[in-house]
């Protein structure tokens, strides 16, 4: 396998309000979003993010859309500063994001926070003194 995530895509429960959290809230930017499909897609550099419906991903993937509790997975923003952890945060809470764990420094030695989008997934965001981002 080639080293590369192509596409995260996030099983959602109301398609519209997912694209409103990640594309208004957020302010991610919407690369497509065809009305006649049940897809959406974000540009996030060289991956992307992809909302579906629960439902249709778990008929996909062939199992349950009824699963519930953690679910193992977490997605990461890594940011430049502590400062910029609370400022991500509390953009996401006021998009409609539900905070899990406030911004505090951890310990690997960075200081991070986490909250849950609108479906529940988890997003963590990051200062991470020894990670790049550039």
């Amino acid at each position: 396998m080639e080293p590369r995530l192509s596409l995260v895509t996030l099983g959602v429960s109301h398609l519209d309000r997912a694209i409103e959290f990640y594309r208004d809230g957020l302010g991610l930017p919407l690369e497509t979003r065809d009305p006649d499909s049940d897809v959406a897609f974000f540009t996030l550099g060289a991956t992307k993010l992809s909302l579906y419906p629960r439902e249709l991903l778990a008929e996909d993937v062939t199992v349950s859309p009824d699963g519930e509790g953690f679910s193992g997975i977490t997605l990461a923003h890594n940011v430049r500063s502590a400062q910029a952890v609370d400022a991500q945060l509390e953009e996401a809470i006021e998009a409609g994001a539900t905070l899990v764990k406030p911004g505090q420094e951890v310990f690997w030695g960075g200081y991070s926070g986490y909250f849950a989008d609108p479906d529940g997934h988890l997003w963590e965001v990051a200062w991470n003194p020894f990670f790049d981002i550039d």
